[in-house]
């Protein structure tokens, strides 16, 4: 083989698996095709230690600290192709050729699907998902919740700590009774008119066009895409998936081992909370349950 691990994806969770591994001395490649999910938001937050630095600056600091042991090898690279072999796994790229290794951590990703078209040029600015991540820059504006799941009454729920909040049901997601309830007394508005599209000028919102005409003020949009896996590797091995609130996820156990013997996942791809810490948390463990799973192998 010609690697212990192959890490695809190099954003929080695939960085934190590979620092685990190289720091066991361990060959690692890591091939990234420099697309990650969090590329549209100039701030990272929340983020003990990385409060309001730049996701991608983020991402450089952690390569640049890997790229200083010596069993370390970055691809930028797509990995297209992946398959079990001899008792380990080979990997294609679009650019590089192949590789092999023992183990496999699969930190992939996912892809949003936006519920209006309105919304994409302001993803990670005017239109957030996160509360926890960006709901103080927002503090104080007017919050407009654009339900596009059964939870997002709960997301409305949340907001009233950070601005005025109205829910937009999109004539599709009403709130239970006792959902309507608990928002009524947190002061969400609760408004059952569908927003037809966004207004502002660049990656900004001032305003939300409704279906019947109407155009109502907002300072910041929340909804939570839909989402698609980034990557086909898990599908193609043979992962099984579970079924999340916004789109299905590589399932894993507690030490991030999938279905597959051999290959683990972290980071989005496989778990239904998006958060930038639990992603590098995830990412130490399936480095860690990597390394183990070579050391327990070769003891037997």
């Amino acid at each position: 083989m010609d690697y212990d691990a192959i890490v695809v994806g190099g954003s929080f969770a695939g960085l934190s698996a590979a620092m685990q591994l190289t720091r066991a001395r361990r060959r690692v490649l890591m091939v990234d095709a420099g697309q990650p999910r969090n590329r549209f938001a100039a701030h990272s937050h929340g983020f003990l230690g990385q409060d309001g630095v730049a996701p991608a600056a983020i991402v450089r600091q952690g390569l640049g600290q890997l790229s200083a042991y010596p069993t370390f090898d970055f691809a930028s690279d797509v990995a297209t192709a992946a398959e079990a072999e001899g008792g380990g796994f080979r990997v294609r790229m679009a650019g590089r050729g192949e590789a092999t290794a023992q183990r496999l951590v699969l930190a992939t990703g996912l892809i949003d699907e936006l519920p209006l078209p309105s919304m994409a040029s302001r993803w990670g600015v005017s239109v957030l998902h996160c509360p926890y991540c960006h709901g103080y820059e927002v503090r104080d504006g007017r919050i407009a919740v654009v339900a596009n799941h059964p939870m997002a009454a709960h997301q409305a729920l949340l907001l009233p700590d950070w601005g005025p909040t109205t829910y937009y049901t999109q004539g599709a997601f009403e709130p239970s009774p006792e959902e309507l309830a608990q928002l009524q007394a947190r002061g969400v508005a609760i408004e059952r008119t569908p927003v037809a599209e966004l207004l502002g000028d660049g990656p900004s919102t001032d305003a939300l066009r409704l279906a019947d005409g109407r155009i109502v003020p907002a300072d910041a949009v929340f909804t939570a895409p839909r989402t698609r896996m980034a990557s086909r590797l898990a599908e193609q091995l043979g992962c099984a998936f579970a079924d999340g609130p916004t789109g299905p996820y590589i399932q894993v156990d507690d030490i991030k081992r999938t279905t597959i013997e051999g290959v683990f996942a972290a980071g989005d791809a496989a778990q239904p909370m998006h958060n930038a810490t639990l992603a590098s948390a995830a990412g130490v463990m399936a480095g860690v349950s990597a390394h183990r799973s070579l050391v327990l192998a070769a003891a037997a």
